[in-house]
């Protein structure tokens, strides 16, 4: 059985420059089921390696697979907007090989399966769980098992969608083979322009938390939603087995730790900190986290740092109390403050992110949400749209209101950095030229500039910068005018 996993070429967020990194999901469901003895396995990256759709159709015609794979795991690369161009490179396939059975997973997909098995009469398959269930689908077509008894996928019987069983979640990450990075073109990965060779990695799944906006409701089994907030975690010595691969098989010099939420166990951090240091591995590294969890990280930042910690990013989203409660943040505005504060203190650079957007905002809110960001001075802003996630509290509000219609979603617009709703007081175009004028006011400030590119940041950090300011133009081009990024 021959499994081709396809990544269309697609673009990057405005203010990420050229940004490319191996598809995690295909790296991970790859490595599972090669694992279970399926080794005529491929990945046609066609991002990395820019192949149009036309010549993309045709190597994948070449190739004559069983089995195509269409997801993603991340939003790094676009949010939502990634999901067109899957759809799309769906039905080019379809047409060009008519037995090939073709099978989604991964973000929107895994919280949609019947819509999206009954708006894309190309797909085949819509894997609702992870490794799991996926390894289980492939062994099911290749002895021609009952297909709609396969856990955690949507398959179909007499044309109509069906849901298997739900698949419990693995909760020992351990247990799983290392990404298959072998199969990826790993010398063509770069992220921020500057950075390279460049990974995001993942090493955790879930959070503790519940933001009521948050994307990650989408990536589990709409029947059991609650997975989301299971989190589970690689043990530090595995992380650092798949680092230390990067770095002496591929050469990686920097990775992004894409976990939502990487410092939530500071024993964890400090056990991955301590072996980094031991196995004398150089890559430097970015990660994720909740303020609360930054603040958490206090005492063993030095040895971050020492590790090599270079920017550290986390979430504003809304600066009072009151609003903090109202979409379940988990944090206060003190331990927002401190974060800054902590991470500059050891000259890590600091990458906070404010959003725009929420039911019951108004252009005073807005302005209110800069000022405070502004005030607290994070080194790189990035303000994003809110974008319902399916399965998630904001998803439910928007469809109650009307304000959003799933079979009508322009995916392409859907990257986090265009306004897809309104609120109860702001129109789309409102909330576009609010974007664009909080953009503008972070970015033209010459003291700001002043002191990131004056100061003791890695240089990495300082590349960063220039590339989200390089791109603050077509960012908002985007939220006013419309502009395709992805």
């Amino acid at each position: 059985m021959k499994i081709l996993f396809v990544m269309p070429k697609v673009g990057a967020w405005a203010t990420h420059g050229k940004h490319v990194a191996p598809n995690q999901l295909y790296a991970h469901w790859a490595a599972y089921v090669r694992e279970k003895g399926y080794e005529t396995i491929e990945v046609l990256d066609c991002k990395a390696l820019e192949i149009q759709a036309d010549e993309m159709v045709a190597k994948v015609k070449e190739k004559n697979p069983d089995i195509v794979v269409l997801g993603e795991q991340l939003h790094s690369y676009g949010g939502y907007a990634v999901v067109a161009h899957f759809n799309d490179a769906a039905k080019r396939i379809k047409e060009a090989l008519p037995k090939t059975k073709i099978i989604f997973g991964g973000l929107w997909y895994s919280a949609m399966p019947t819509e999206t098995l009954t708006a894309n009469p190309a797909v085949d398959f819509v894997v609702m769980g992870e490794e799991e269930s996926f390894g289980d689908l492939i062994e099911a077509i290749d002895k021609k098992k009952d297909l709609t008894k396969v856990a955690g996928v949507t398959s179909r019987a007499s044309g109509k969608p069906v849901m298997g069983p739900y698949s419990p979640l693995n909760m020992d990450l351990d247990k799983l083979p290392l990404p298959a990075y072998d199969l990826f073109p790993m010398d063509k990965y770069v992220g921020h322009t500057h950075w390279k060779p460049f990974v995001d990695m993942v090493t955790s799944r879930g959070c503790p938390s519940a933001c009521t906006f948050c994307y990650e409701w989408d990536q589990y089994d709409p029947r059991n939603p609650s997975d989301f907030l299971k989190w589970r975690a690689k043990s530090p010595e595995r992380v650092i087995e798949e680092l230390d691969i990067l770095h002496k098989k591929y050469g990686v010099k920097v990775v992004v730790l894409q976990d939502d939420n990487f410092n939530t166990n500071p024993e964890r951090v400090k056990k991955f900190c301590e072996l980094k240091k031991a196995h004398n591995n150089p890559i430097k590294w970015v990660s994720l986290g909740r303020a609360i969890d930054w603040v958490n990280c206090e005492p063993i930042l030095p040895l971050m740092k020492e590790t090599g910690l270079f920017i550290g990013v986390f979430g504003i989203e809304v600066t009072t109390p009151e609003e903090l409660k109202k979409i379940a943040k988990g944090i206060t505005v003190e331990q927002i403050k401190r974060t800054v504060e902590i991470l500059r203190k050891h000259d890590i650079a600091v990458v906070a992110d404010i959003m725009m957007g929420f039911d019951y905002d108004n252009e005073a809110i807005i302005k209110q949400r800069y000022e405070f960001t502004d005030e607290v001075d994070p080194d790189i802003l990035w303000i994003g749209y809110v974008t319902p996630s399916p399965n998630s509290p904001m998803w439910r509000m928007g469809l109650k209101k009307n304000w959003i219609n799933p079979k009508t979603i322009n995916f392409l617009q859907w990257d986090f950095l265009h306004p897809v709703m309104p609120t109860d007081h702001l129109s789309l175009q409102q909330l576009g030229e609010l974007g664009a004028w909080c953009m503008r006011e972070f970015y033209s400030k010459p003291g700001r500039i002043h002191r990131i590119l004056e100061s003791d940041f890695d240089e990495l950090a300082k590349l960063c910068f220039k590339d989200v300011m390089a791109g603050v133009g077509r960012w908002e081009a985007g939220a006013t005018k419309g502009e395709v990024h992805i």
